[in-house]
């Protein structure tokens, strides 16, 4: 299984419109582990690691997100995997 890291950046309209809570209920239900946390400049981070099918299948839904949300960019970028546990919503 080909294990992935991702740090994703989220802008836009993506703070208190029930953005974390959709992309730990998407993340649990694919298997990932991580977190996603409001930073104080208005966008969201979401650090994810599990397999890459499925962390392809995450960034399809960051790019949707929620009913209330407006989501304008994703800056993505790849690490190394460091076996997080759980997801958590900061």
């Amino acid at each position: 299984m080909n294990i992935k890291h991702i740090n994703v950046l989220i802008s836009g309209d993506v703070q208190g419109v029930g953005y974390r809570a959709f992309v730990k209920r998407h993340a649990l239900d694919m298997g990932l582990s991580g977190y996603a946390e409001n930073l104080s400049d208005g966008r969201v981070e979401v650090v994810a690691e599990g397999p890459e099918s499925e962390i392809s299948h995450l960034l399809v839904m960051l790019r949707k997100g929620p009913a209330h949300a407006a989501v304008s960019n994703l800056e993505i970028s790849w690490g190394e995997v460091s076996n997080l546990a759980d997801f958590y919503v900061y």
